[in-house]
């Protein structure tokens, strides 16, 4: 739907039953809650049956309740707070097998980023790192641990691979005081943005650097600013944001990488096992 979802529900609200306006009602009050809720849930707290709140959805415009779930979980990606994420989360796995239930959360993401990732926009990507001057890699926050991984790999491809650190804020700008014309800056934020992140984005792109992002959406504050972006969803699971599908997304343009660079990387590696077998940094097979 074009639409925004709560602007659906009140448009409607004249046409709805008196059961479906009690939905209506609460999502309107609650939506940061019913975003998370399964249909008996959401019938449950409105007062209503499970096939009410299933016909609601399609009186709104949507072919299910699960299509307009997803868009009041699209609306609020960013917004939450904490501890509403919290909340949400009790909602979610509320009498549930938790471990079952967060690991399927997490294949359901890597699923749908195998079918939404733009095959062209991926090699776009790795054309601009393999002509790249200098590789700044940034990621804050919860994103900080996907650039200190990509940053571990990357070294190992490229001589030219600067992690930008970000303890505080005017460092990173120290970090990138370089940065221009024929460089590229990796940047990773998902929601909720990092303004840490947004305006070190901004000022590479300001210093001529070639911005590769990689987010959730066109929506993101790094996607104007970036030449190319490789655009995978984070999840929301209680506080915690669930990377398994950007991380996936990772692993893939590593491996391209590396595979565009091969000669470059077999001799990494012959070289790095002469210094791990001279210098007893892997134990043996035999030994163990």
């Amino acid at each position: 739907m074009t639409n925004n979802v709560l602007h659906a529900i009140r448009s409607g609200m004249d046409s709805f039953s008196k059961g479906q306006k009690r939905v209506a009602d609460y999502i309107l009050k609650n939506y940061d809650k019913a975003a998370f809720m399964t249909a008996s849930r959401l019938g449950k707290v409105a007062q209503v049956s499970e096939s009410t709140v299933v016909r609601f959805a399609a009186e709104v415009g949507y072919d299910g309740y699960p299509s307009m779930q997803k868009a009041l979980q699209e609306l609020i990606r960013g917004r939450l707070t904490s501890v509403q994420r919290i909340r949400a989360s009790r909602e979610q796995t509320r009498g549930t097998d938790v471990v079952g239930a967060v690991m399927q959360r997490d294949m359901d993401s890597i699923h749908a980023a195998i079918e939404q990732v733009d095959r062209q926009e991926f090699q776009r990507v790795v054309d601009l790192l393999l002509k790249a001057e200098r590789i700044y890699i940034l990621g804050v926050r919860s994103s900080s641990f996907l650039a200190g991984y990509l940053n571990f790999y990357l070294h190992l491809i490229f001589k030219n691979v600067v992690l930008v650190q970000n303890s505080a804020a005017g460092e990173i700008y120290e970090q990138m005081v370089h940065i221009g014309p024929g460089d590229v800056l990796i940047g990773i934020s998902f929601p909720r943005y990092s303004i840490m992140a947004v305006n070190a984005v901004n000022f590479a792109h300001d210093r001529g650097a070639d911005v590769v992002a990689i987010t959730d959406s066109t929506v993101s504050p790094l996607y104007a600013p970036a030449r190319a972006a490789l655009l995978v969803r984070s999840d929301m699971i209680s506080f915690v944001d669930s990377m398994a599908a950007p991380l996936s997304l990772l692993n893939a343009l590593i491996t391209e990488l590396g595979h565009r660079r091969k000669e470059d990387v077999d001799g990494v590696f012959d070289e790095m096992e002469r210094i791990w077998e001279k210098h007893s940094i892997f134990g043996r097979a035999e030994d163990e």
